[in-house]
């Protein structure tokens, strides 16, 4: 992959645009009474979800990168067909349908890049509070609210308590025994790829993710968080270790393992 012609700035804003209006797609169905259908993991698909999706892969072919795509809404390509990709396109059209139904503003837009395994190019869109987070390895990592464009980084330094995000829809045993080993900590509730987005931009120190996702809910914002300079790390929660740094398209499964999201180094 030539990184000069799908890691600028100029191209970003390509993928920018295509988050920014699936978005509006999803704000017009927001607004307004939608339908919800069953997926056949039986949970909820809007209208919204169907909508985002169309959008996305249409812009995304008419680019012409010819980049293979999978998307939360196409996820039925073979491994035998996706593990000869190296660079391709994994989308989740509206990461965080639960807080979507209950209309609380915390969903997303998430576009990544994948090159061999690796995010290296990410764009986290929140419709409706519009906010934008954006991401390559060449530009670094941007927030974009009300009108202003700024970089961002993670944390120096972890603050006392720890600020850690954790998920308004989703809490598991393992992640409350794993904070047990902290002193004090602060927890804040968000829903979506929103939870690494905190981590990045310095507002969270730690993210533990020690329950069920898939690679198209982390892949967008995982990319912003390795260009604001934090991790995303395997974690074993059996033997309480971190491991290596989560990938992408390396197995039949596209369920992610548990993993960690931080920023600065903490000490207990």
């Amino acid at each position: 992959m030539d990184t000069n012609n799908f890691l600028n700035q100029e191209f970003v804003n390509k993928i920018n645009k295509i988050a920014i209006d699936a978005g509006n797609e999803i704000m017009a169905i927001y607004e307004k009474d939608f339908d919800i259908y069953e997926k056949m993991d039986e949970s909820a698909l809007t209208e919204a979800d169907l909508a985002s999706h169309h959008h996305i892969i249409n812009e995304l072919a008419a680019l012409k990168t010819g980049f293979p795509v999978l998307s939360e809404e196409s996820a039925d390509i073979d491994w035998k067909e996706r593990q000869s990709w190296s660079t391709y396109w994994l989308i989740d059209p509206l990461d965080g349908t639960k807080e979507f139904i209950k209309k609380n503003g915390e969903f997303t837009v998430n576009i990544a890049l994948i090159h061999q395994n690796k995010p290296v190019l990410g764009v986290v869109y929140a419709p409706a509070i519009d906010v934008l987070y954006f991401a390559s390895e060449e530009i670094g990592a941007w927030k974009e609210e009300a009108g202003e464009t700024k970089q961002i980084r993670v944390s120096d330094k972890a603050e006392t308590p720890l600020r850690v995000v954790g998920s308004r829809s989703h809490q598991s045993d393992a992640m409350v025994g794993y904070l047990n080993q902290y002193p004090s900590y602060d927890m804040i509730p968000m829903g979506s790829s929103l939870k690494l987005c905190l981590v990045a931009e310095g507002k969270a120190d730690l993210y533990p993710r020690l329950g069920p996702t898939s690679e198209w809910d982390t892949a967008a914002a995982h990319s912003v968080v390795n260009a604001a300079g934090g991790a995303c790390v395997v974690f074993d929660i059996d033997k309480n270790t971190e491991l290596e740094t989560l990938a992408y398209n390396t197995k039949e499964s596209l369920l992610n393992p548990y993993f960690i999201v931080k920023g600065p180094e903490i000490t207990i």
